[in-house]
């Protein structure tokens, strides 16, 4: 047997093997086998016919029958004793055989590439740090007010603080009906900044039934769309925004908080919590881009594909009735999360070998530990959660990428930034 291997590129392979016909006829003693069971020929019951007999009537187109299963089979045992491991299908690109001859054949497939590893260590960095103000709190209780907020059907629109229940009309240039272009029962939020500026002042202290009529325009794709409506009102609610009370702050947190500073002091530590957890996420996704950045090798379509498909899979399974959305365009998808399914290919080779160069291990004290740690909380003995940990290869893959992070950002030279809310300026602080 002779085998030969081009290489396209570091991921690109493309194998030519060529069998000679005493190393074929193995294979084909077997398929001639497996089809004499199936044959039925005159005088001799079903898969009783002599071999002889079989080969001489339909040998041949047994043996080009065979060919893939051959090649397939071929194919395999090459990778395994060459110990290579290609990523998703490898294509049959040529096949030749004739009767009595060699056959040859060339199989295309893709390996992950060996990654030259560039600077990884002293990526310089800025970390955000937000320090939470009074103003801070306060917006974030008022939301948090506003989302407790009781409606009151009324008979007019006062203020802003309103929700008004419209009937559509659209209407032609000249202020007729349009058929067919009526829509029931749309809630606007007149204190929503979102609406737009012609509709709410047009429903400015509107009525029950009262109808009022508006021009604005609104933005279609590259170009703006002169609106006319004719609009209906059905339904008008006060918004009452509740008062901060100590028994306003119980219902909120369902009893877990008991007074207001009670409920300012936890808003704060939420907010604290989530720009810090913020910030750290920023700041790995910023090293992690900054590595990758450094780093220019192809990657293998094979893995593009599996991430894309992984997506995709993805927001089905997360959909009504598990179907992907009726204006879901697949091949746009595609297109448009290929570089970033590039990304996060790059990354994923990057990051193991940065692992392997670093010599970096889950160990048993560390499984360990968060057995011990996860115990209580889950109601579990200590050994028995450790023996799952010990078999669990996610729970291993999620302690060492938190480790690998660790390493990195210890690595990094890292500039905090002090968060602006203006997003204008920034203060360098030490």
């Amino acid at each position: 047997m002779d085998v030969s291997i081009i290489d396209h590129s570091d991921v690109e392979k493309e194998m030519h093997v060529t069998l000679a016909q005493e190393e074929l006829q193995p294979h084909f003693e077997r398929a001639y086998k497996r089809e004499q069971a199936k044959i039925e020929i005159k005088g001799f019951r079903k898969g009783k016919a002599p071999l002889e007999m079989i080969k001489r009537f339909y040998g041949e187109a047994i043996e080009y029958e065979a060919l893939d299963d051959i090649a397939n089979d071929v194919f395999k045992t090459i990778l395994k004793e060459k110990n290579i491991f290609p990523l998703g299908e490898p294509a049959l690109t040529d096949m030749k055989f004739k009767p009595g001859e060699p056959l040859t054949f060339s199989v295309k497939y893709e390996v992950q590439p060996k990654v030259e590893l560039n600077e990884y260590k002293r990526i310089a960095v800025e970390k955000l740090v937000h320090h939470v103000t009074d103003d801070d709190v306060e917006d974030e209780i008022y939301r948090i007010s506003k989302a407790n907020s009781t409606f009151t059907e009324v008979q007019a629109a006062t203020d802003d603080e309103h929700i008004v229940t419209i009937d559509i009309q659209e209407l032609d240039d000249n202020g007729s009906p349009l058929i067919g272009r009526k829509s029931a029962g749309t809630r606007l939020y007149l204190n929503d900044e979102q609406i737009s500026p012609e509709v709410r002042y047009a429903l400015q202290n509107v009525a029950l039934n009262e109808h009022r009529r508006v021009n604005f325009e609104m933005q279609h794709g590259d170009h703006k769309h002169l609106n006319h409506w004719e609009m209906t009102v059905t339904k008008i609610e006060k918004v009452t925004i509740p008062e901060l009370t100590d028994e306003f702050v119980k219902k909120a947190t369902k009893l877990k908080v008991s007074t207001v500073d009670e409920f300012r002091a936890n808003v704060r530590k939420d907010i604290e919590r989530y720009f810090t957890e913020s910030s750290e996420q920023q700041l790995k996704d910023d090293i992690i881009g900054e590595i990758v950045r450094r780093h220019d090798f192809k990657v293998p379509q094979a893995m593009v594909k599996g991430l894309t498909d992984a997506r995709i899979e993805d927001i089905r399974t997360q959909s009504p009735n598990k179907k992907l959305p009726d204006d879901f365009d697949e091949k746009k998808f595609r297109e448009q999360y290929t570089p970033y399914a590039i990304f996060q290919a790059k990354w994923y080779l990057i990051k193991d070998r940065i692992v392997e160069q670093e010599q970096l291990h889950v160990t048993d004290a560390e499984l360990e530990k968060r057995a011990e740690e996860d115990a209580p909380k889950m109601s579990i003995e200590k050994e028995r959660l450790l023996a799952f940990y010990k078999s669990s290869d996610a729970l291993k893959d999620r302690i060492m990428y938190d480790k690998l992070m660790n390493f990195l950002i210890g690595q990094a030279v890292i500039t905090e930034k002090l968060y602006q809310p203006d997003e204008q300026e920034s203060e360098l602080v030490a």
